[in-house]
């Protein structure tokens, strides 16, 4: 009855798939809180999926909040800014948390946070300027996989695209940031969506939350009321809900076919905190220089969610959070089943991170792997409807086309498989190993 007096869609089909992970959303209730003091900054010319940027400033520059640093005339890519006002003090090769090695801009702060210009809307008449718009923020995918927003909006002409849907599931235990965009900054998050369909020609457009956030459905709802052609939906709280092909199917029914992308089947996914952003940008001009991530587990004193420069080093941002309650036994980036595991705290904050994990030895239990008992649950949770104890068998025997067969392409490495095995299989990796068997095989990955 709630859900209807609120104007809440119900889910035109429930993903199969998934499991219940416990959420942990320490920081639900925590505003975002701005990071003060910082001194340096190192920000990676690679932040995205696709052509890594070249630096255009030279080591000696002085620069401001919001200055070109880095670009490409490459598609498949998006510039990046300087996040602090200072001095280049280095340009060389750096090593981020997932472990690349990348050519990298080192800024050390003045103090100032002094913007680059004064920076004003860009103008907005077409399709094609909105585009170029979203180019020009330096965006790309907030959610964590890091796709160039400017390219996953711009869709060939022969694609038919009716529905918008606004990725807020956010399934990952711990993080809490998109929950608090909906709350802080809701007003953005509908405008966004609007600017979206304007300028793509899209009919209509779903909100997506998880059942878990009741307070961010109600205020997202008053809201969309407002507009006849966006409704806000609430999904059942189930890892990996706000994986792309898995909120596509619970949002609209449609099923995605393997190696095909959303847009196939008339959709788009784009994350609430890049849609939140992207009117931001269009209203003030100000590109992407911050984001807010989550900063949680047993091994971090005072667990907040905080808006820090891109850049910034993980250890100063644990140390502005009280620092470590004791030596973490475990630390990630991003949540704890699709997360990167972090060797160090040197590693600077990329556009794709939404949170510092930090846990204390024996605050999670690791089960030891053992012989497989065959008990299918592995593919019973699998969103993807593969077997994935088949796809571990054909990498030990090193077969890509019974790996190809097995249609490993399709894995969207969420874990699940791993996370519901009794025997501890280690699933996850034997699978990235067989996407790499294929390739190293010149075959392709469907």
């Amino acid at each position: 009855m709630k859900e209807k007096m609120l104007g809440v869609l119900s889910p035109a089909s429930r993903a199969k798939g998934g499991v219940r992970v416990p959420h942990h959303k320490n920081t639900q209730d925590c505003e975002a809180v701005r990071f003060v003091g910082v001194e340096t900054v190192v920000l990676p010319m690679l932040q995205h999926i696709g052509a890594p940027c070249s630096p255009v400033v030279s080591v000696g520059d002085t620069v401001g909040i919001g200055q070109l640093i880095g670009d490409s005339d490459k598609y498949m890519s998006v510039p990046i800014f300087a996040s602090v006002s200072g001095v280049v003090s280095a340009i060389g090769i750096v090593q981020t948390a997932p472990g690349k090695r990348v050519e990298a801009v080192t800024i050390k702060s003045d103090g100032e946070m002094r913007p680059y210009c004064e920076f004003s809307p860009p103008t907005v008449n077409s399709r094609e300027d909105f585009l170029k718009a979203v180019r020009n923020s330096g965006l790309s995918g907030l959610g964590g996989a890091g796709f160039p927003t400017h390219v996953k909006l711009n869709v060939p002409p022969e694609k038919k695209i009716d529905t918008l849907i606004i990725n807020a599931a956010e399934c990952e235990p711990y993080i809490t940031v998109d929950y608090r965009e909906c709350i802080e900054n809701s007003e953005h998050v509908i405008s966004g969506t609007k600017l979206i369909l304007k300028h793509l020609g899209i009919e209509n457009a779903i909100i997506a939350v998880e059942d878990n956030k009741p307070k961010a459905i109600e205020v997202l709802s008053k809201l969309a009321e407002k507009g006849k052609n966006i409704k806000v939906m609430s999904l059942k709280s189930k890892y990996p809900q706000g994986a792309e092909k898995m909120i596509v199917c619970s949002a609209t029914g449609r099923k995605v076919p393997p190696g095909k992308l959303p847009m196939d089947v008339g959709c788009i996914v784009i994350n609430v905190a890049s849609v939140s952003f992207i009117d931001r940008y269009i209203k003030t001009g100000k590109p992407l220089v911050s984001r807010t991530i989550t900063v949680d587990g047993s091994a971090i004193r005072h667990p907040q969610n905080v808006r820090v420069p891109i850049g910034t080093k993980i250890k100063d941002i644990i140390d502005f959070c009280g620092g470590f309650t004791e030596p973490p036994f475990k630390m990630i980036t991003g949540g704890p089943l699709m997360g990167t595991a972090l060797l160090n705290t040197d590693a600077p904050i990329l556009k794709t991170y939404s949170a510092v994990l930090a846990f204390t030895k024996g605050s999670y239990k690791v089960k030891p792997e053992r012989d497989c008992i065959r008990c299918g649950r592995c593919a019973f949770v699998c969103p993807m409807h593969l077997v994935p104890t088949d796809i571990e068998r054909y990498v030990l025997a090193r077969d890509p086309e019974k790996l190809i067969k097995s249609n490993v392409g399709a894995c969207m490495e969420c874990g699940s498989c791993a996370f519901a095995c009794p025997s501890g299989k280690a699933l996850v990796q034997y699978i990235i190993l067989g996407k790499d068997i294929v390739r190293e095989a010149g075959l392709k990955n469907e």
